[in-house]
């Protein structure tokens, strides 16, 4: 998951306590094996290196990627998990360069969600094109670790926290105390929360930037311009039913810029917007 990965649980029994913990292991390990873009030979990489070709998909595929589909539909392309070609030439590494104009031109080229193909058992994408899970990946497996520990021990109190990615399915107490992180005192929590059941995810630039002749360039990228959005907000934090939905909530938020605070307003959900 790229992240620090863990799960609070309100239980009196180290066994279980222990068996929690490691299913939540196993399903983390599970949907990054699968759906990581960086791991050479899993479903993803082949997806990406079919030049052309139709390649077999499982249901749980199909299911992440129709989602997609539908973030891609409802932020009119904003957000888009093809945008692969442009994220492979914005480095936020250190290294504090700007890409050439002329390579992002050619990247969007191969930049465009609509040009996928989905059926029920196969995936199509042209040659070139590649996708990356990573905007829904870490929030669809918090979501589902979640909901696993909640069907088997429905007694207990339990959040499941991936990377700030946050979900709390069943809360037998008095709610978890979670901290939104100040971006600009980073590990300082600028206000509190209570949780007692629902979800929490947080998109932003804080720790991935780079700046550049004064200018600082966070690592939301808007694939319709190449560059990263402007106006921005420095992060995002967004609550909702699910991971995914918070997820993909602050996400597309980010990618509004300076209307990331009307967009939510719209969705009926809480949220908090730190701005520079």
């Amino acid at each position: 998951m790229a992240s620090p990965c863990e799960v609070l649980m309100a239980v009196d029994d180290q066994h279980i306590a222990e068996q929690m913990l490691q299913l939540a292991f196993q399903e983390a390990k599970r949907i990054e094996q699968k759906f990581s873009r960086f791991i050479e030979g899993n479903l993803i990489w082949h997806v990406n290196h079919a030049n052309g070709v139709a390649k077999p998909i499982d249901a749980e595929t199909v299911h992440l990627l129709q989602f997609a589909q539908q973030c891609y539909q409802l932020s009119g392309g904003a957000f888009d998990i093809s945008a692969c070609p442009l994220m492979s030439l914005w480095r936020f590494d250190g290294k504090h360069s700007v890409p050439e104009h002329r390579d992002i031109e050619q990247a969007i080229k191969h930049v465009g969600l609509s040009q996928m193909t989905l059926s029920d058992s196969h995936v199509y994408l042209p040659s070139g094109m590649s996708i990356d899970l990573g905007g829904i990946g870490k929030e669809y497996a918090v979501d589902k670790t979640a909901q696993m520990i909640a069907k088997q021990w429905p007694d207990y109190s339990v959040l499941v926290n991936f990377g700030g990615d946050i979900a709390c399915p069943i809360t037998k107490n008095d709610g978890w105390q979670v901290g939104i992180e100040n971006p600009q005192q980073l590990d300082n929590a600028a206000a509190l929360l209570t949780i007692r059941q629902g979800a929490l995810a947080t998109s932003g630039t804080t720790r991935r930037y780079i700046e550049v002749d004064g200018k600082r360039y966070g690592h939301i990228i808007n694939p319709k311009t190449g560059y990263p959005v402007e106006q921005a907000p420095l992060s995002v934090t967004v609550l909702a039913p699910n991971c995914v939905m918070a997820g993909m909530l602050a996400t597309m938020s980010m990618l509004k810029g300076s209307d990331a605070e009307a967009f939510l307003q719209l969705q009926g959900v809480d949220f908090k917007v730190f701005r520079g």
